[in-house]
């Protein structure tokens, strides 16, 4: 376990936290998602794209088929925004945009093989991370991290989350 990291060990009560707790833990998460980009961000950064590109991946390979209406509302963006990256990754060959079969004013995206090789380089790169933090954490931690950061989720996200979480694809 690492240093600092258990509770219990410093003596904080989890039922009152000072704003002081309150900034470490706020620094920590921001310093953590340093970590948990900076792999992915020198694999985008290679091919010219951003931490939209590879949000969009993820979730084309995670609900595959999913339409352009079901991304903009898991990732929460603007309709303009999620088209000039959908745009970037259908030129570039890594996502295929497909008519729908019920409803033809619909587009449902698949990743292509090429879209599948990079999103499988990206997620990998987090695996690793997470993988090698949750094992030094322990599975207490790990179950204590995944229930705080789904406590930190707005109530309609949460459900989003949880309905995909236990989708199996």
């Amino acid at each position: 376990m690492a240093e600092g990291s258990n509770s219990a060990m410093g003596g904080e009560n989890l039922l009152f936290l000072t704003d002081e707790q309150l900034r470490k833990g706020i620094e920590a998460m921001f310093f953590a998602y340093r970590g948990f980009t900076a792999d992915p961000d020198r694999i985008l950064d290679a091919h010219g794209y951003g931490r939209a590109h590879h949000r969009a991946l993820h979730f084309i390979n995670r609900t595959h088929g999913t339409t352009v209406n079901n991304l903009l509302n898991i990732l929460g963006v603007t309709k303009q925004s999620l088209n000039r990256v959908l745009r970037t990754l259908i030129e570039d060959g890594l996502v295929e945009s497909r008519v729908g079969r019920k409803d033809r004013r619909e587009r449902n995206l698949f990743l292509t093989e090429k879209g599948d090789t990079l999103e499988r380089a990206l997620s990998e790169a987090q695996r690793e991370r997470m993988r090698a933090a949750y094992r030094a954490a322990g599975p207490q931690a790990v179950a204590g991290f995944r229930l705080v950061l789904e406590a930190m989720m707005d109530d309609e996200i949460r459900r989003q989350y949880l309905n995909m979480r236990d989708r199996r694809t």
